[in-house]
């Protein structure tokens, strides 16, 4: 009988001892999980309209599904925490993985002439569209977030100024959503407006390439805008951009000095760039080295192609298009102003320097 009893005290113990117990990893691992599984869903749904419709780029195709799915009530409220992840950290590793496309040696052969006026172009389209965006009534952030995107590189300036504010609200991913979503527009008609336009104003192949590179947002936007105009438009347009993405690291580190001087902690750290800053401007110094195969480079933008993507389906399913269209048309009409204010800068920065 005691035998009996002290065995049926011992044997819980020994299986509570032997269960595993749940850590907060594997907590976080399910609470991600449908986000994730949502989000590869819309890569693969983007890449298959993309292929299909080959007009239609991928990130736009991966933005407008996540927009589609959240507002249909496709998307169950349990993958917004996995949703959010990727528009957040996936998104930063894309930013690291740009690092590898600028080529210096390609930047250097402009000359410092077309360099001073594209940084000039950019520092104009940033600081006048967040004055625009302050006359207009806009958030500062709202502001900040679309001025970075049209004056520097689109979707990834978006997330990396996005990054250094440290703001986590789901009013912060509406911003940056549709902050996305107006460089993705404008950038979608510039590839259709801008070629003609260059035509019309009696451009050059190579200044026409040199205009796109400094006013046309995303680097795929870029490429295929000058790819309309021709293979005499394409290297200088690519090398101009190039100096806009150089140009994230140095302009969100200001950013992030300045958000943190005017949150007003009460304790002084030193000013510090965010670990995917660091990590973006490695990729650069890696890329001046010549040491990296093509094939590596191939993969790397592959890999930062799809990144994105499914950071911009997370963006995407962030925006709800009932709260957006009740507020959303002056952003809009910033958007367009922006879009205006640097490929009207730019286009007198080309005269200028040719």
């Amino acid at each position: 009988m005691l035998r009996i009893m002290a065995t049926s005290t011992v044997e819980p113990r020994v299986r509570a001892h032997d269960a595993r117990p749940t850590t907060s990893r594997d907590r976080r691992g399910r609470q991600l999980a449908p986000g994730l599984v949502a989000c590869a869903a819309g890569v693969a749904g983007a890449w298959g309209l993309h292929r299909l419709a080959g007009a239609v780029p991928l990130l736009t195709a991966a933005l407008l599904l996540g927009v589609l799915t959240v507002n249909t009530g496709l998307l169950p409220q349990a993958a917004r925490a996995g949703t959010r992840f990727a528009a957040t950290t996936l998104m930063r590793a894309g930013v690291v993985l740009l690092g590898l496309q600028v080529a210096l040696g390609d930047i250097a052969g402009l000359g410092w002439q077309t360099i001073v006026m594209t940084v000039i172009v950019l520092l104009a389209t940033l600081f006048g569209t967040r004055w625009l965006g302050h006359r207009m009534g806009l958030s500062a952030r709202m502001s900040l977030l679309v001025a970075s995107g049209f004056a520097i590189c689109g979707a990834s300036a978006v997330a990396a100024v996005k990054g250094v504010l440290g703001e986590r609200s789901d009013e912060t991913e509406r911003d940056a959503a549709t902050a996305v979503a107006l460089v993705t527009l404008c950038g979608t008609l510039a590839i259709a407006v801008m070629p003609a336009a260059g035509h019309l104003l009696g451009l050059s192949a190579y200044d026409e390439g040199r205009w796109i590179g400094a006013s046309v947002h995303d680097v795929g936007q870029v490429v295929a805008t000058a790819t309309v105009v021709g293979p005499a438009a394409l290297v200088p347009a690519v090398a101009v951009k190039l100096i806009r993405v150089a140009m994230l690291a140095p302009v969100t580190a200001v950013i992030a000095v300045r958000a943190r001087r005017d949150a007003g902690s009460g304790t002084r750290r030193p000013a510090v760039l965010p670990a995917f800053l660091l990590g973006f401007l490695a990729m650069v110094a890696v890329r001046a080295t010549g040491t990296v195969p093509h094939a590596a480079l191939d993969a790397a933008n592959t890999t930062k192609d799809v990144l994105f993507a499914a950071a911009l389906f997370g963006l995407g399913s962030a925006v709800r298009l009932g709260p957006l269209l009740r507020t959303g048309r002056r952003a809009l009409l910033l958007g367009l102003a922006s879009w205006a204010l640097v490929a009207g800068v730019s286009y007198a920065g080309v005269l200028l320097t040719r």
